[in-house]
């Protein structure tokens, strides 16, 4: 199993930023390529974003299913207050990946105003 510590990848403590979670994408991206088991490691994290999640891990279901991340991804060491966001950042990326044109179709009618 391979072992990726996000403190390690991202070079600190802190689990905000959506480049800092393309790192960690594209490292757990190949693991899946490969159906290679992968734990991934939040220990040392002192904060943690959907804003990391979503690029991290939400994206991951732009290319494979759910049934196909579930054997092959652990989370480990991660804070019981932080559980909640990959929940709802799963949630969030499944419900946009499986509806995308519909989302952005009423995203685009909401911001430029069109009912």
């Amino acid at each position: 199993m391979g072992n990726i510590k996000i403190n390690e990848v991202i070079g600190g403590n802190f689990a905000v930023t959506t480049d800092d979670g393309n790192l960690v994408f594209n490292l757990l991206d190949k693991n899946l390529e490969e159906q290679k088991k992968t734990k991934l490691d939040f220990s040392e994290i002192i904060v943690l974003t959907t804003a990391f999640l979503n690029a991290a891990i939400g994206q991951l279901y732009s290319k494979y299913k759910s049934e196909e991340i579930a054997p092959y991804l652990k989370l480990t060491n991660v804070a019981d207050e932080d559980k909640i966001l990959f929940k709802k950042v799963t949630e969030r990326a499944k419900e946009y990946f499986a509806n995308k044109e519909s989302f952005e179709k009423n995203s685009n009618d909401a911001i430029n105003g069109n009912d």
